[in-house]
């Protein structure tokens, strides 16, 4: 019987000693995410809902979408300050086109942005994180009524604000853009027109963390009440993938495995490793049905884009005039938000950003050896073009799992492992001298 219970305890205590998880924190990147302030964010929201109408066609001078973008831009600026020249900011205007839909004729627009430009030189990766100031009521043509719109999206604008602040005195060898778009409910104006612009003089944007409603942890109909998880949505099958890159993707049963995937699953990750008491869960849509976001604008221009957005949405509070209606409060105001929550979404921000901005490039030219039958996977690439290289990460999961399970280190440029090419999934991630992990690649096959 005793020797019985003994094996029996030890069994148990052999699981649970290989179920562990070490989780190392990069002190820098732990520190900014302590310096996220819920008082901060609730100011921002505040303020931004204070205006009487953030319509992009407002024209409002002192109570309309130019004195918000005034209001952001002060912030920048005030931050730049900290940031030893590195930090700029700017209102950049821009025409939008009549579509006789959601603009009549052309009208103005501007996007508010800050630069935090990256100390390599040799670095020209651009790392966006983004959320739309402009508001709405129920009628999207109501350009005077009051739209506070708090959660819709004063809560992403307040975090980019904030991220802005707590990461402009620090460096990154890549360059931040911290932008506050217009035009989102008119049909992603300002995110079109940045987008189409990077494309055009060949900007090397090598991700968009977009936040769109991601204030508010309680649901309308199912009466959810959860601050403890958020989404990110990443899309399927890439909008701008080429013939070539389908023909790569079908070949290997990569459909799981686009780009904004694989920041979407990054972002689970460091969101986690660095936010306590969160969960970060992977939507595998673009988007929600009936809804859309800024990132698609990048999206559609062969960008990585996810949207970052909440768990549990309350429609009484998203484009909704404000009103009481048989006792009902309606309307997107302050006080239907929870900002702790919001401090946990842009804290996973803030710890994905930072980690990204730091690492260096991806590995290039990525294979997995297809030439023969074997049970081991033979993965080999080329070094990273940017930033300093410690070693490399190759990830593994099964077919049917949606996030990488293990992580093989190697300073080589290859790696043979005993585990089937027909059973698993595998990437490869560059890591640099302060174990910063770049965005993973999925290996396409080496045939010849």
């Amino acid at each position: 019987m005793h020797k019985s219970l003994l094996i029996l305890f030890l069994v148990l205590g052999s699981q649970v000693t290989m179920s562990q998880t070490t989780v190392i924190r990069n002190p820098e990147i732990a520190q900014m995410v302590s310096e996220i302030s819920s008082d901060s964010l609730e100011h921002h929201v505040r303020r931004l809902a204070s205006f009487n109408s953030r319509h992009t066609l407002n024209t409002n001078a002192e109570n309309g979408m130019p004195a918000a973008q005034q209001y952001v831009l002060s912030k920048f600026n005030n931050f730049a300050k900290q940031s030893n020249g590195r930090m700029t900011a700017e209102i950049e205007k821009f025409t939008i086109p009549g579509d006789k839909r959601r603009v009549l004729v052309d009208s103005p627009g501007a996007n508010v942005f800050a630069t935090l430009k990256g100390t390599d030189p040799a670095d020209d990766r651009i790392f966006v994180i983004s959320g739309h100031m402009d508001s709405r009521n129920k009628d999207i043509m109501d350009v005077e009524g009051s739209s506070p719109g708090a959660n819709d999206d004063g809560s992403g604008t307040a975090a980019v604000i904030e991220l802005a602040r707590v990461m402009a005195s620090h460096k990154f060898s890549a360059t931040i853009l911290f932008v506050a778009f217009t035009g989102e409910e008119q049909g992603l104006k300002g995110a079109t027109y940045m987008s189409d612009k990077a494309k055009a003089e060949d900007w090397n944007i090598a991700a968009v963390l977009n936040n769109d409603i991601v204030g508010n942890s309680n649901s309308s109909e199912t009466l959810i009440k959860d601050n403890l998880k958020m989404r990110v949505f990443s899309e399927t099958i890439p909008m701008a993938e080429t013939e070539q890159q389908a023909t790569i993707r079908r070949s290997i049963n990569a459909d799981n495995d686009s780009e904004s995937r694989q920041l979407a699953r990054y972002i689970k990750e460091l969101g986690e490793r660095y936010v306590d008491q969160f969960e970060v869960k992977l939507i595998y849509r673009s988007d929600r049905f009936l809804r859309g976001g800024d990132q698609t604008a990048f999206a559609r221009n062969a960008f990585t884009a996810v949207r970052m957005s909440e768990m549990n949405e309350n429609f009484l509070h998203q484009h909704e005039n404000v009103r009481v209606e048989d006792g009902v409060q309606y309307g997107d105001l302050p006080e239907f938000m929870d900002f702790e929550y919001l401090r946990k979404v842009a804290a996973v921000n803030l710890a994905s950003l930072a980690s990204l901005a730091n690492s260096p490039d991806q590995p290039q030219e990525v294979k997995i050896d297809v030439r023969g039958l074997s049970n081991k996977s033979t993965l080999l690439w080329k070094a990273s073009v940017i930033g300093k290289t410690k070693g490399y990460y190759v990830l593994m999961r099964e077919t049917s799992s949606a996030v990488w399970e293990r992580k093989f280190w190697t300073t080589d440029t290859t790696l043979t492992l005993p585990y089937s090419k027909d059973n698993y999934f595998f990437a490869v991630q560059s890591v640099s001298e302060s174990g910063a992990e770049s965005l993973p690649v999925i290996p396409s096959p080496l045939s010849r």
